[in-house]
C-alpha cells in the first residue's frame, strides 16, 4: 500500500511539471496570435468617403444640357452622387435652389449662374457653411469662388474675328465692310469676354463698321435684330455669341429678307459664331454658315478633378494644363479676383474640319 503511495505520488508531481512547462508555450504564441490581427485589418477594404454634388443648370437648351451630363459623367466615375436643379433663366430661382444644396449638406456645388453679380449671394452663403463652391461656362462677377471652368471666351471671339477679317478682305481686296455683332447677356462674363476678343481684333481694321445688338441669349432678339439692321443696311458678316441660340433663326431672318445664299453667291453673308453647335456644324457644311468656334463643352466636367483636389485639402496652382489628345489643350489656370478660371481652348471650325467627330456639335 505504502508503494502504491508512493507511486501515485510521483504520477501527480510528473503531471503538475507538464502543466507547467505547457502554460509559458500557451503564453508565448498568444503574442504570435495577436501580431496576426493586424494583417486581417489591413486585408479589410476601405470604404470610400461618399460625396454629394449639388449641380445647378441655368436652363437646359442648347448645349447646357451637354454641359450637365459632362459632369455628372466626371463626377459619377469617381464614385459620387450628383442632385441636379434647373433654374430656367430664373436668377430668384437659381438661388433658391443653392439654398436646398447648403441644407442638404453637399461637399461642393456646381453652377452655371443664370445672372454672374447675383450668384454672388449663394457663394457667401455656401462658404459661411465651409462648402466649396465652383462655377463652369461663366465666371461670377463681384465675388471669388474656388474655381470656374469654362471655354476661352476671349480666344473664340477673336477666332470669329480673324475669320470675318479674312472673309472681307477676299470679298474686298482688304478688310472693309459691315459687320453685324449678335451680342449674348453683357451681365455675363462670357458675353463681355466673347465681344472683348472680337472687337480687340477688329479694332485693328478701322475700314470695318461694327454694329453691335444686345440679345441675352434670347432666339427672338437674335432674330428681330438680324431683321432691323439686315433690312435697313447692306452687312457683309454676322457675328453671333451663340451659334446654339442664333444659327437658326438667323438664318431664317436673312431668308425673309431675301438675303439668304450660299457661300459662293454674290451676296452671301458671312455667318460666325462661338459654341460649334449642331446647328451651326450642320449649317456650315451645307454652305449657309462659314465659322464657328467650338467649345470643348463635355470636357467642362473635368473641373470634378478640382474638386477632388480641394477635398484633399490641395489648392489649384496657376500655369499651363495640358492632356494629350485633348482639343481644349493646352488650357490655363489663372487666379483672378474672381478666383481661380481655368480657361479651355476653343476649335475654329470652318468647312475644312466640320466634319470631325472630335466636335462635341457633331457626337
Amino acid at each position: 500500500m505504502k508503494k502504491s503511495l508512493t507511486i501515485l505520488s510521483v504520477i501527480a508531481i510528473a503531471a503538475m511539471l507538464l502543466v507547467a512547462c505547457a502554460a509559458p508555450a500557451a503564453e508565448e504564441a498568444a503574442p504570435a496570435a495577436e501580431e496576426a490581427a493586424p494583417v486581417a485589418e489591413e486585408a479589410a477594404p476601405a470604404e470610400a468617403e461618399a460625396v454629394l454634388v449639388g449641380y445647378g443648370a441655368p436652363e437646359l437648351s442648347g448645349a447646357q444640357g451637354q454641359i450637365m451630363q459632362g459632369l455628372i459623367d466626371h463626377a459619377e466615375a469617381k464614385g459620387w452622387e450628383v442632385v441636379t436643379t434647373n433654374a430656367d433663366f430664373d436668377a430668384e430661382a437659381q438661388a433658391n435652389q443653392m439654398d436646398d444644396f447648403i441644407s442638404q449638406g453637399v461637399n461642393a456645388i456646381v453652377t452655371v449662374p443664370v445672372d454672374s453679380q447675383a450668384i454672388c449671394a449663394s457663394v457667401a452663403k455656401a462658404q459661411a457653411a465651409g462648402i466649396a463652391f465652383y462655377t463652369i461656362d461663366r465666371a461670377p462677377i463681384g465675388c471669388a469662388v474656388d474655381m470656374t471652368v469654362q471655354s476661352d471666351n476671349y480666344l473664340a471671339g477673336k477666332q470669329s474675328a480673324e475669320a470675318v477679317v479674312a472673309f472681307l478682305t477676299e470679298k474686298y481686296g482688304e478688310a472693309k465692310g459691315t459687320v453685324l455683332e449678335l451680342q449674348g447677356d453683357l451681365g455675363q462674363n462670357v458675353a463681355q469676354l466673347r465681344g472683348g476678343g472680337f472687337n480687340d481684333y477688329m479694332a485693328d481694321y478701322p475700314n470695318v463698321t461694327i454694329i453691335s445688338k444686345p440679345t441675352e441669349w434670347d432666339a427672338a432678339k437674335f432674330s428681330s435684330a438680324t431683321l432691323d439692321v439686315a433690312g435697313t443696311t447692306d452687312i457683309d458678316a454676322i457675328y453671333m455669341h451663340s451659334d446654339s441660340v442664333g444659327t437658326t433663326v438667323v438664318l431664317a431672318a436673312l431668308e425673309q429678307l431675301g438675303k439668304k445664299f450660299q457661300r459662293g453667291e454674290e451676296g452671301h453673308v458671312f455667318l460666325a459664331g462661338v459654341d460649334g453647335s449642331p446647328d451651326a456644324l450642320q449649317a456650315i457644311r451645307d454652305g449657309w454658315s462659314d465659322q464657328a468656334s467650338s467649345q470643348p463643352i463635355p470636357d467642362f466636367g473635368i473641373i470634378a478633378d478640382w474638386i477632388e483636389k480641394k477635398l484633399a485639402g490641395e489648392e489649384p496652382t496657376e500655369g499651363e494644363v495640358v492632356q494629350e489628345g485633348a482639343l481644349w489643350s493646352p488650357a490655363t489656370i489663372v487666379l483672378t479676383d474672381n478666383g481661380y478660371q481655368l480657361n479651355l481652348a476653343t476649335t475654329s471650325v470652318s468647312p475644312d474640319n466640320a466634319d470631325s467627330t472630335a466636335l462635341w456639335g457633331n457626337n
